[in-house]
């Protein structure tokens, strides 16, 4: 895996994530109490061995390169390296990334002076465990110029993606992005030609694209200089290279979620609380998922219910209910409070007792949780600061509203309370 260079895609401005990406990049959000979105596609890179990796991103990434410099460092190998490439304006190409293959032309040549023979070409919003180097041997065993990652779906997900089909060699030979009707039945194929059983093919006959690519080298070069005008691998380039290319399907089957939009990254969140067998599991000492070591102190419970809940380190909880619901670092919860069904995603920082008490009596609130507060199905960002009395609820049952200039928004009825921001004593949400 030495002769492979892994290409991190970060997203655009992260409008489906929005407003959890007002002040980041979108592989930046936090996810699981103490992780972050790009902890998943590195770590598998590492897993994988590969080590070779830049995350191509062009919005708020100030905090997504702290994390990458602090979180993986190299020292003992050779070559090894995690790098943001921020989009920048030049002479040659004055316009910020247009789309996720205009984003790899603009680095071109910087990618084009390692000594390599594939480019891996992976996405920073998506949550699955997966073994690179087998896909990479695969891409190797077929000769193939491209090889697609693909999932089996069956037909209740499959009008909602981009399908393919694929010959008896497993070459991919049409795509579709989105089918219905007639065109969707169409674009059934026999995935036991990919190693799927009998029973699960027929559950599934269909593959749908993970977004994730092996390209040769000279081929990707060749494929962003014959299309210069196309700004997206999936629903251009890849296309359209199906005549002239050898394109190859990979068969991913295991868990995988796209989680670039609110309410598929609260499920997939809330998900990882399941017993006994999360559908996905950070608790795999054969392929661990990285992040940045904090050394922070031991979660502190003091009379407090706690259930079907994951609590990240550094936290104090005082005589509150807590269920199905997973709390960030140094999140602090005072007494009283019920929390259920919700995502907090901690604090940055500590604040000490005369600080807090300091706040208190200027009629501020400390960071964090105050007293006798209930919150129901919500997202809390970083640093947020919940007055006593409050009720974040969703009362009235609205599904989409923008409440920006009050701090928070509401998306497929989940309320998304922005970071850094303070919800007074008494609000009702």
């Amino acid at each position: 895996m030495k002769r492979v260079l892994a290409i991190i895609l970060g997203g655009g401005a992260g409008t489906r994530l929005y407003p959890l990406t007002k002040l980041r990049a979108k592989p930046a959000v936090p996810l699981a109490g103490k992780y972050r979105l790009i902890d998943i596609p590195v770590s598998n890179c590492i897993n994988s061995e590969i080590v070779k990796i830049y995350v191509l991103t062009q919005f708020n990434s100030a905090s997504l390169n702290r994390h990458l410099t602090r979180a993986y460092n190299f020292a003992g190998f050779q070559e090894g390296f995690v790098e943001v490439l921020a989009a920048q304006q030049t002479k040659d190409s004055p316009e910020w990334f247009q789309g996720t293959a205009d984003a790899v032309r603009q680095y071109l040549w910087l990618l084009g002076e390692w000594d390599v023979d594939e480019y891996l070409i992976l996405s920073g919003d998506h949550l699955y465990r997966m073994d690179y180097a087998q896909f990479v041997r695969r891409h190797r065993e077929t000769n193939a110029d491209i090889t697609l990652s693909v999932v089996p779906v069956d037909d209740k997900k499959a009008p909602e993606l981009g399908l393919m089909k694929i010959d008896a060699q497993g070459r991919v030979v049409n795509f579709s992005e989105k089918p219905k009707g007639d065109a969707l039945r169409q674009m059934q194929v026999d995935t036991t030609l990919l190693g799927l059983s009998p029973e699960k093919a027929k559950l599934n006959p269909y593959i749908a694209s993970m977004g994730i690519y092996v390209f040769k080298k000279e081929v990707l070069h060749n494929l962003l200089e014959k299309y210069e005008s196309a700004t997206d691998f999936g629903k251009e380039i890849i296309p359209d290279s199906a005549k002239d290319y050898n394109l190859q399907a990979y068969l991913f089957d295991d868990y995988w979620e796209d989680i670039g939009t609110i309410e598929a990254f609260y499920e997939a969140n809330l998900a990882l609380t399941k017993q006994p067998h999360p559908d996905f599991s950070f608790y795999n000492e054969d392929a661990p998922i990285y992040t940045r070591g904090r050394y922070l102190p031991p979660t502190k419970m003091l009379n407090a219910t706690v259930t079907e809940s994951m609590i990240g380190e550094g936290c104090i909880v005082k005589d509150c209910r807590i269920h199905h619901s997973v709390l960030g670092i140094r999140s602090r919860i005072e007494s009283g409070c019920t929390i259920e069904d919700t995502l907090l995603m901690g604090n940055d920082f500590y604040e000490s007792s005369p600080e807090r008490e300091s706040l208190e009596s200027n009629g501020k609130c400390p960071a964090g949780i105050g007293p006798n507060t209930t919150i129901r199905r919500a997202i809390i960002d970083k640093n947020a600061r919940i007055g006593k009395n409050v009720m974040i609820v969703n009362k009235e049952n609205v599904q989409e509203a923008n409440r920006e200039e009050l701090g928070f928004y509401i998306r497929n009825g989940i309320v998304v309370v922005i970071k850094n921001v303070t919800i007074a004593d008494g609000t009702v949400i």
